[in-house]
């Protein structure tokens, strides 16, 4: 299916690694000019140099503490310097530290906060405003499960997911007679490097090893596996493509059905 991005310029947050790099890929696949944005410029030189060896051009990187507003916009600026007003956001960058809840203090609450809502804010905010002057845009954010489902080793990262969730309704009706939609899903646990942080707080709160708490975390899924950054990136693809014209301020769960849900 075409999905008719091609020419079209998607600004990447978080697209150095994991499910970030998975959608860049997907991107540039379909035709789009990529920017990438990080706050590790390593990170960014081995992901520009790993997706030009795969034969992909129009791709670019920006360094930036998305946590700073002013350092936001400065990425914002020159992105759009680089290859033009951004079509497309996805917001995959940010993520609060998994913490059992009797570790938490006032701090992890509030650094969640920072890691997760606001270097998604700092993009969004003025990105949006200039989609919205210019009639035209879309945002994916990434969210993930934990906004939706309370872990008690994630509540901190998920109550940021859930303002996050709120955010992305909020600015869908906000913003949909100017021409922009904005959407959302919820990654369940997804073969990431960031999935070992994860295990090694679950494993800490059931006192197992990592290796039982992943076997029982792929025995519990009723697809019989735990979801790839590919499989997060198609439906990011699909929600950013005029193909999906009518769907906005949708939250889409991406858990495998593990959790039977209505919304």
């Amino acid at each position: 299916m075409d999905l008719q991005l091609a020419g079209k310029h998607v600004l990447i947050t978080g697209g150095s690694r994991g499910i970030g790099l998975a959608c860049a890929r997907g991107f540039l696949r379909e035709g789009a000019r990529v920017s990438l944005a990080g706050r590790r410029q390593d990170h960014l030189d081995a992901a520009l140099a790993q997706l030009r060896a795969e034969g992909h051009g129009a791709v670019g990187g920006h360094a930036a503490d998305l946590g700073d507003a002013r350092a936001a916009l400065g990425m914002l600026d020159a992105a759009e310097a680089a290859f033009g007003p951004v079509d497309v956001l996805v917001n995959s960058a940010g993520a609060a530290r998994r913490t059992p809840f009797d570790e938490l203090r006032p701090q992890a609450w509030q650094d969640a906060m920072q890691a997760k809502f606001f270097t998604y804010i700092h993009v969004m905010d003025p990105a949006i405003k200039r989609m919205g002057a210019r009639g035209a845009g879309v945002i994916v954010n990434i969210i993930g499960m934990g906004g939706k489902v309370a872990s008690p080793t994630h509540l901190a990262g998920g109550a940021a997911n859930a303002a996050l969730m709120l955010a992305t309704a909020g600015l869908a009706t906000a913003y949909g007679p100017r021409g922009v939609r904005v959407n959302a899903v919820n990654p369940a646990m997804t073969l990431t490097d960031r999935m070992a942080e994860g295990l090694a707080a679950e494993a800490r709160l059931q006192q197992r090893s990592e290796e039982e708490v992943r076997r029982h975390a792929e025995a519990r899924m009723p697809l019989g596996r735990i979801a790839t950054p590919e499989d997060i990136a198609n439906a990011v693809l699909f929600l950013s493509s005029p193909r999906a014209g009518y769907i906005s301020g949708a939250i889409v769960s991406m858990d495998g059905a593990a959790t039977p849900m209505v919304v």
